[in-house]
């Protein structure tokens, strides 16, 4: 049920690597991702829901992606997407940073059609892979009208999220996901079959940004006890343009990170705060270098966007040369949940 010359109502796998397509490199070796998209179809032990045109794009763990990478699969999303043919679009993905790649395809898709990220947490040598059981289901969603208008989902072990808040909650795992504040978007059986919950008003998406535009710097500091400044100088000196500062609690941070953040917001960095915590907004409401502090530094609350999908949002922004007003705005509305 795969080929390049699909003429019929089909599903367009992109296969970027991961657990899903890795194997030990040599006897009782470190896994690393080998199989190809094709390999990876055909590991199903199950006959695909729908028709299935495969595309290798990267065979790569997700913790090796860069933000670029990132990019480059979403313009594939589009890239497929351009065949009205296509029912939907499954990403075979590394859990790592499935929740970075699976947010940004969500911020910039302008498509009713589904778009699902899936993965592994098992080797595709292991003794019970997840992974064809994964795929089997997205390929479902993927392909069902119930799926469309949902923006970018991702399905892993019976679930199905919506790409905004989703989070690799377990290490190993095989329910390796959850969203504690957007919640779920439904689920799907081994059979196939996909319940979803009522659609949720969307949000206008964002540009994709062309190969021109330029790669501004964005990092991640964590505040922690006895935290000071250093490693935040450092970034500012190393030419960051952006910062996601990953706050204790509500969003709170100290009194040296807090004089460091007015003196960066004053030179025009963006500075952006989330926090370490699982679950709830990030609310300034703490002085003496909380986050009422930080805000009044010109930090920006991420709501409930965590540190992984507000770096995500940030870059982007930043890439499409949005002014810093503009991006508080958007972080204000993204980071809320949907009414």
């Amino acid at each position: 049920m795969t080929g390049r010359d699909l003429v019929g109502p089909h599903v367009v796998l992109l296969a970027t690597g991961g657990t899903i397509s890795s194997r030990a490199s040599e006897a009782g070796g470190a896994a690393v991702a080998s199989d190809t998209g094709e390999q990876v179809f055909a590991s199903m032990a199950v006959p695909a829901s729908h028709p299935v045109r495969v595309v290798d794009l990267f065979r790569k763990g997700s913790y090796l992606l860069t933000v670029d990478d990132m990019i480059a699969i979403c313009a594939n999303i589009r890239k497929a997407l351009a065949d009205p043919h296509v029912l939907g679009v499954v990403v075979t993905h590394g859990t790592d940073t499935m929740e970075e790649t699976a947010y940004l395809a969500d911020l910039t898709h302008d498509d009713p059609r589904p778009v699902v990220f899936t993965g592994a947490q098992q080797a595709a040598d292991a003794t019970m892979p997840d992974g064809p059981g994964n795929l089997s289901r997205a390929i479902a969603v993927a392909g069902s009208p119930h799926a469309r208008g949902r923006g970018v989902l991702l399905a892993f072990a019976g679930a199905i999220f919506p790409a905004a808040g989703v989070r690799k909650s377990h290490t190993t795992r095989l329910e390796a996901f959850a969203n504690p504040d957007f919640g779920t978007a439904g689920s799907v059986s081994e059979s196939g079959e996909v319940s979803m919950q009522a659609a949720r008003p969307g949000i206008a998406p964002l540009p994709l940004p062309g190969a021109g535009a330029g790669s501004p710097r964005v990092d991640l500091i964590a505040a922690y006890p006895g935290a000071d400044s250093t490693l935040l100088r450092a970034s500012l000196q190393a030419g960051a343009a952006g910062v996601v500062l990953q706050g204790t609690g509500t969003g709170n941070a100290n009194r040296a990170l807090c004089l460091e953040v007015a003196g960066a917001t004053a030179a025009g960095v963006v500075v952006v705060t989330s926090t370490r915590v699982e679950a709830g907004a990030v609310v300034p409401r703490y002085g003496d270098g909380g986050g009422a502090d930080l805000h009044a530094a010109g930090a920006i609350p991420s709501g409930l966007l965590r540190p992984s999908q507000s770096l995500v949002l940030l870059s982007l922004l930043l890439r499409l040369g949005t002014a810093p007003a503009r991006i508080a705005e958007t972080f204000a509305r993204r980071g809320t949940l949907p009414d």
